[in-house]
């Protein structure tokens, strides 16, 4: 009993902390919120057009400013006052998902209006991605950074597993709008929380000075690099074609298995409780090697491909789970690697482009992935992103096992992974 209390104290450790608690409660919820409205969307846009192609272009404008304007939006988060920043996100966010949940409620949604929330909302996501990563450390400090940290990455993968399965109970019960409406008051908890807390304990950190050329530095060193520049690579091919799943899992619940709403959450959930395990045991990892990610983008395509041959909703469904359970390995793994090749005044830099190869390539990937759900079949969306993940296995196995060693992972690596894992997750 007294290893489990001592435990209860250790893993939550962060929760003491006035300014954190508050914050936890605000994700805990508008993640939640968020989940739900990544069901809605994907199964508003294939109820409206019937056409895997258009769900992948609504997903893939949701990321589009981050392909673009990604390394920016970090710079703002760096020069502004935080707080106030996410003040400024929460109000926008809420402000566009009401005005898409009336339109819903008033039967007038058209892919155009689909079109323009899904843009609007990637340019917020520029500003508050970035924002509220780095705000986790003002409110807790450096002594408190990785507890806290790792708590988010639990919550994220808790909500995604939650989120979904409010949805398809929502859409199946009263209706599509409420999936919009409830996230959109899922902003204004969110909003109530960042007033609650206490200015004089935050630990906040001096506005970055503006210097030329941060930029186009960061790209020359990673070019200069191979470890980092191949594990870039492999991480734009995975983001692009594999990380795909709100394209290609509404195609397959409905198109292979005639499901409705509650079937693609029901996939969708699946994953995020493998997530949560995966992660569980990637935090447990003391060191690492390029060998262990191979092994795990191997096995990630693998569960894939047998997902998508899977005969029953069911077993598509157990097939999402050990999905979700090789996938946040993989992220965990490739942010480790970048982190300990990475040069501590460059690291900054280089996990800014892991956000565009992970997340900015959606605009290319979600249309691709679409297209071939819509005029393939629905299993061959997933099947072609477990494919990709082969492929991206054999690359890795050529190139970075070059250097194949055994490093310790050190404890201000272990704090940045976390951070950055959290992020991984494609969150429209």
């Amino acid at each position: 009993m007294e290893r489990i209390k001592t435990f209860g104290r250790t893993t939550f450790s962060s929760l003491k902390i006035r300014n954190y608690r508050w914050y936890f409660i605000g994700q805990a919820v508008s993640l939640s919120g968020t989940w739900m409205q990544t069901v809605a969307l994907g199964w508003l846009v294939l109820q409206i057009t019937g056409s895997g192609t258009q769900v992948g272009i609504v997903v893939a404008l949701q990321f589009l400013p981050m392909l673009f304007l990604g390394p920016w939006g970090g710079l703002v988060a760096d020069r502004f006052d935080k707080r106030k920043i996410l003040y400024a996100t929460q109000v926008a966010f809420g402000v566009a998902t009401f005005a898409l949940s009336i339109l819903v409620f008033l039967d007038a949604v058209s892919i155009l209006g689909l079109y323009l929330f899904a843009l609007s909302f990637g340019m917020v996501r520029v500003f508050d991605n970035p924002t509220r990563q780095t705000f986790v450390g003002e409110l807790v400090g450096n002594e408190q950074l990785k507890n806290a940290v790792s708590l988010n990455a639990t919550v994220n993968n808790l909500a995604r597993a939650v989120g979904p399965s409010i949805a398809g109970i929502l859409i199946a019960g009263i209706g599509m709008g409420f999936c919009f409406f409830f996230n959109a008051l899922t902003y204004v908890v969110t909003f109530w929380t960042l007033t609650q807390m206490r200015q004089s304990e935050l630990h906040t950190v001096p506005p970055k000075k503006k210097t030329k050329g941060e930029i186009k530095e960061g790209f020359r060193y990673v070019m200069a690099t191979p470890l980092i520049r191949n594990t870039l690579i492999m991480m734009a091919l995975i983001g692009t074609f594999v990380f795909e799943f709100q394209v290609s899992l509404p195609i397959l619940a409905e198109g292979v298995f005639h499901g409705d709403a509650s079937s693609y959450a029901a996939l969708l959930s699946a994953m995020g409780i493998g997530s949560v395990l995966g992660g569980l045991f990637a935090a447990g990892r003391k060191s690492i090697a390029p060998r262990q990610l191979v092994f795990f983008i191997f096995f990630f395509g693998v569960s894939m491909i047998a997902t998508a041959l899977m005969p029953t909703l069911a077993l598509a469904t157990l097939g999402m789970f050990i999905v979700g359970f090789f996938s946040i390995n993989v992220t965990s793994l490739g942010n480790t690697m970048l982190q300990l090749e990475s040069k501590p005044e460059m690291r900054g830099r280089v996990m800014a482009l892991w956000g565009m190869a992970m997340l900015g390539s959606t605009p290319i990937g979600g249309p691709i992935i679409g297209y071939i759900g819509e005029h393939f079949g629905g299993r061959w969306g997933i099947g072609v992103g477990g494919a990709m993940a082969l492929f991206t296995a054999l690359f890795a196995l050529i190139t970075i096992l070059k250097k194949d060693t055994t490093e310790k992972i050190p404890e201000s690596v272990e704090e940045k992974t976390e951070e950055m894992s959290v992020q991984s997750v494609k969150i429209p």
